[in-house]
């Protein structure tokens, strides 16, 4: 009877530490696969801190590049209204054949001192003078306008192919960080599956030593 307690108590001890080494096993097993895990996390988060101040860096460069070109253009706009200015300053009107026409009549009154004659020719000159002159004025205006708008337009144009050429660039940095964001992942997972393997493989092994060494007869039957 003490011969058999004492072989229960042996093959207790023996399953206890079978038990106690692989627990041990496996609880370093996930201490190695948390620290695979962390690796990566912190790889992840240095990861995404960088695109955050590549991306941060791209549209403060951006918008500085946008702010430029509104600031030449203003310039330019300012210049070429000056220039219209001028050339409105300076501009002429041809006037009409009948008008030239009543201004030699007024002179050749004027010539032959027929002074009232002269002087209704005048008015009648100096009315129709303003009203050319008006219909001048307003026709430069419009074609002035017109002008500004066709040049405010290629502006126009220019920050909008700005813009295209930004959200390109954008658009490119996205896909590269897409890019390098699979390769991350799919290092992490073949590193994972590198170690769940090695794992596995030590598992079966340390289960064969152990049952070997701790269940000698055992494993000579099996």
């Amino acid at each position: 009877m003490e011969a058999e307690i004492a072989k229960n108590r042996l093959e207790e001890l023996r399953q206890h530490e079978f038990s106690r080494r692989k627990e041990a096993l496996r609880s370093r097993q996930i201490a190695e696969r948390l620290g695979v895990e962390e690796a990566h996390m912190l790889e992840f988060q240095q990861f995404n801190a960088a695109w955050d101040k590549k991306f941060e860096d791209y549209e403060h460069k951006a918008a500085e590049l946008e702010e430029k070109m509104r600031e030449r253009h203003q310039g330019e706009v300012m210049e070429f209204q000056a220039k219209v200015a001028e050339q409105m300053q300076n501009a002429r009107p041809k006037f009409s054949k009948e008008l030239l026409n009543i201004r030699r009549i007024q002179e050749t009154l004027a010539k032959q001192k027929e002074y009232a004659e002269a002087h209704k020719t005048k008015m009648k000159a100096d009315l129709m003078e303003a009203e050319e002159m008006e219909r001048f004025r307003e026709t430069q205006s419009t074609k002035n306008l017109s002008r500004e708008r066709q040049y405010l337009g290629k502006q126009q144009q220019e920050i909008s192919a700005l813009r295209k050429r930004i959200q390109t660039g954008r658009d490119e940095l996205k896909k590269q960080r897409q890019m390098e964001l699979e390769r991350l992942l799919q290092r992490y997972q073949n590193v994972k599956n590198e170690l769940e393997s090695q794992q596995n493989i030590e598992r079966l092994r340390a289960e064969k030593y152990l049952m070997k060494t701790l269940f000698p007869q055992t494993s000579s039957v099996r």
